[in-house]
């Protein structure tokens, strides 16, 4: 059963979970489920997917009900009227607020993409972080003593693929548990002394304009047990 954020006759939003495909993929051909039609089951309509999230990225995750909708809302992603709000834990200390303006190529993967052109120029990305908050904790990660993490929060600007993901991993703030552009002894550490087994990434809140009545609507996804208990071990309050 998933988590319902927001439900009108046009519009539902869910609280992706980590770890859940928004919908079928060929990247992912062993995975038997997948949110699109979870949700379609839950509520028994079809639903319309109008931005996606990463398999590993938990939280908001908005769907159209029917066709009109979809397109409206498509047309308001792709004009960057929307504005997403992004919570993860990185390693080490992060400046207290910045811009990472940073050119991201292409991501083609082997078997989705095998008829796509590979030589397409890299496409601008923009992000905007926060730091909310740091710690210290008395692990040892490589020759380190002691371990540092902060609590970030990330607003992209541009909708690139993997682009947080990638864009902290170019300023060397990993984000923990990414075991793609993540380090793996963190990824490591977390498994083992918090057991912890995901992505630290989470979509907090979607600022949209409704497609039919023009009203702004926010809506926020609070963190699963497994992040909400880092954050707690961590005396780290959102």
């Amino acid at each position: 059963m998933l988590e319902i954020l927001y439900r009108d006759e046009y519009l539902v939003a869910i609280n992706k979970p980590s770890g859940l495909l928004v919908h079928r993929s060929p990247i992912d051909r062993h995975e038997t489920e997948f949110a699109v039609q979870i949700l379609r089951d839950q509520i028994g309509q079809f639903v319309y997917p109008v931005h996606r999230l990463d398999k590993p990225t938990s939280g908001v995750l908005l769907f159209a009900l029917d066709k009109e909708s979809a397109k409206l809302m498509g047309k308001q992603f792709m004009s960057r009227e929307t504005k997403k709000s992004y919570i993860a834990v990185v390693r080490g200390y992060v400046d207290e607020s910045g811009v990472i303006e940073h050119a991201l190529s292409v991501k083609l993967d082997k078997i989705a993409d095998k008829d796509s052109s590979e030589d397409k120029e890299a496409q601008d990305a923009t992000t905007y972080y926060k730091r909310l908050a740091t710690v210290e904790v008395p692990y040892s990660v490589g020759k380190y003593d002691k371990s540092r993490y902060s609590l970030v929060q990330l607003e992209p600007q541009t909708g690139r693929k993997h682009q947080l993901r990638r864009h902290m991993k170019h300023i060397s703030h990993h984000i923990l548990g990414d075991t793609k552009y993540g380090r793996g002894e963190h990824n490591k550490l977390i498994r083992s002394e918090f057991n912890c087994h995901r992505m630290l990434l989470h979509a907090i809140t979607l600022q949209i304009k409704h497609p039919h009545t023009d009203e702004m609507l926010i809506i926020k996804a609070p963190l699963d047990e497994s992040f909400n208990s880092i954050c707690k071990f961590f005396n780290w309050h959102l």
